[in-house]
C-alpha cells in the first residue's frame, strides 16, 4: 500500500484526486493519507474533510507526498513539510526537480495535461512524466502513475522544460488563435460554431500524419493573392502581425504545393 499526501488544491490538485480515488475504487494499493489546504471549502463534496488538514501539524506521514501548487511556490512549499527523508515531488513541467528542498528525496510527477476547473478529464489517457534521484523511488512513482494512466513516462528535467515550451506552442498559443478567431466571427456576425468540425478534424489528422505533412492552408501553397487578401481584410494590427509571423513561419518550412 503506497500512503500519498496531496498539497495543494488548485485544478491539477483537484483532478489528480479524482483520478487516485477511481484508482482506489478499482482496486489500486494507493491510500489518500491527508491533502493540505489553506482552505478545507476547496475539496467541498470531494474527500472527507477528516484528512484535510490546514495546519502542517497535521499533515499525516506518507511516503509520497505531491506538491501541486504554482510553479513559484514549490521551493517554499517543499520546506515546510514536518517530515525528512520523503519522497516529495511536484506536478511542475517548467520547474527543475532541485526545486524540492533536501530535507526530502526529490522527484517530479507531471501530468500533461490542460485542467480547468470543473471539466472531467479521463485521466488513463494523460501521460504522466516521471523523474527520480534513484530507482526506487522511480519504480514507486511508476506504480502510482500506472494506477491512474495508461501513459507513463521517463522525462529528466532538461527533456521536461522542452515538452513544456512544446505544449506551450501546440495548447495556450494555439487556444489563443482560437481566441482570435472566435473574434474576427464575432465581429462579422458569424457563429464560431461553424469552426468547430475544422477545429477537430485538424487536431485528429495529426494521430495519422505529422505536423509538417498535415500543413495544409495559403502559406503552404505560396498562394500570395490569399495571403495579401487575407492581410488587406484584417485591419486590427495584432491579427495582422500574427498572421504575417505564422505565415513565414509555414513558409520557412521548406517545400510547397
Amino acid at each position: 500500500m503506497v500512503k500519498i499526501g496531496i498539497i495543494g488544491s488548485g485544478n491539477v490538485a483537484q483532478h489528480l484526486i479524482v483520478a487516485l480515488q477511481k484508482s482506489i475504487f478499482e482496486g489500486a494499493e494507493i491510500e489518500i493519507t491527508s491533502v493540505f489546504s489553506r482552505q478545507k471549502k476547496e475539496f467541498s463534496g470531494l474527500l472527507n474533510s477528516d484528512i484535510i488538514c490546514t495546519d502542517w501539524n497535521n499533515l499525516k506521514e506518507a511516503d509520497l507526498f505531491i506538491i501541486a501548487v504554482s510553479d513559484t511556490a514549490i521551493s517554499e512549499v517543499s520546506e515546510k513539510i514536518p517530515f525528512k527523508d520523503k519522497l516529495v515531488v511536484h506536478t511542475s513541467g517548467a520547474v527543475s526537480i532541485d526545486a524540492i528542498n533536501s530535507n526530502n528525496r526529490k522527484g517530479v510527477f507531471y501530468p500533461l495535461q490542460t485542467f480547468s476547473k470543473n471539466v472531467a478529464v479521463d485521466f488513463k489517457s494523460i501521460p504522466i512524466c516521471i523523474e527520480s534521484e534513484n530507482a526506487a523511488d522511480f519504480e514507486l512513482l511508476k506504480k502510482v502513475a500506472n494506477s491512474i494512466s495508461d501513459s507513463v513516462y521517463e522525462i529528466n528535467t532538461k527533456q521536461r522544460k522542452a515538452l513544456h515550451v512544446a505544449a506551450v506552442f501546440v495548447n495556450n498559443f494555439t487556444n489563443n488563435l482560437y481566441k482570435i478567431g472566435n473574434d474576427i466571427c464575432k465581429e462579422n456576425n458569424i457563429p464560431f460554431e461553424i469552426l468547430q468540425p475544422l477545429i477537430k478534424e485538424t487536431a485528429e489528422k495529426i494521430n495519422q500524419l505529422s505536423p509538417e505533412d498535415a500543413q495544409t492552408g495559403p502559406a503552404k501553397r505560396n498562394d500570395v493573392e490569399t495571403i495579401k487578401s487575407h492581410l488587406a481584410f484584417l485591419s486590427d494590427e495584432n491579427q495582422k502581425n500574427i498572421y504575417k509571423i505564422l505565415t513565414q513561419s509555414i513558409q520557412n518550412n521548406g517545400k510547397k504545393l
